[in-house]
């Protein structure tokens, strides 16, 4: 079962084909439209580290944000990584503001936490899953599975429907979202082992059983 990979330029690329390959999918990494389409797969996934800004920049510079705004507005099934998830949302704090895809209402903020909770957020933490029937969070217990986050800003989507799982820092903040076939995650399932292979694989799987040609 193949899955389309975004290569934008900023993204822990062979990580994240390494991971889908280890739980049966097909990985062809993609970097245009035209090669999208050509590659008649079932999933996409778009995975991001560094700045948002440049994420964002590359997408609209290759057609790929209309090929995102297509994709999930089809619900064809959907995984965004780190940089992936905030993409989809309004605007960013970073850098004095920076537009994203526009996908979904709401905004990515920068954690405003005590001084003892160190700004990035990094490390492993634990999630509680808000939508514990989601695909994505199949044979995942409801709470205390941890996961790898790396990153400075965290996003506030204005409909809580919209929030798949959450996570503590300090305060409460969205660590997943889930809306039909489109799945994000704030932190990084192809550096948080078991359970993280867990997360590609029930997307893998949504992929597989999508009728989407």
């Amino acid at each position: 079962m193949s899955v389309a990979v975004i290569d934008n330029g900023i993204c822990n690329l062979r990580s994240v084909t390494k991971a889908l390959e280890a739980v049966g999918a097909a990985p062809i990494v993609v970097q245009t439209p035209a090669e999208l389409a050509a590659a008649r797969v079932r999933g996409l996934v778009l995975p991001g580290v560094g700045a948002l800004r440049d994420c964002v920049a590359s997408l609209r510079a290759t057609g790929l944000a209309d090929s995102v705004r297509a994709w999930i507005a089809e619900d064809r099934p959907f995984l965004g990584v780190c940089l992936g998830m905030q993409a989809l949302f309004e605007f960013s704090e970073e850098v004095g503001g920076t537009e994203g895809l526009g996908i979904f209402p709401g905004r990515v903020v920068k954690f405003q936490r005590p001084p003892e909770f160190k700004i990035p957020h990094m490390g492993w933490n634990s999630v509680r899953f808000a939508q514990p029937d989601s695909p994505l969070a199949a044979g995942l217990a409801r709470e205390g599975e941890s996961f790898y986050f790396v990153h400075s800003f965290h996003c506030q989507p204005q409909d809580s429907a919209l929030v798949l799982a959450e996570c503590d820092y300090g305060g409460t903040f969205t660590a997943a979202i889930g809306r039909g076939r489109c799945f994000a995650t704030q932190f990084h399932p192809e550096k948080s082992q078991a359970k993280g292979l867990q997360i590609y694989r029930n997307f893998a799987r949504v992929a597989a059983e999508a009728d989407v040609f």
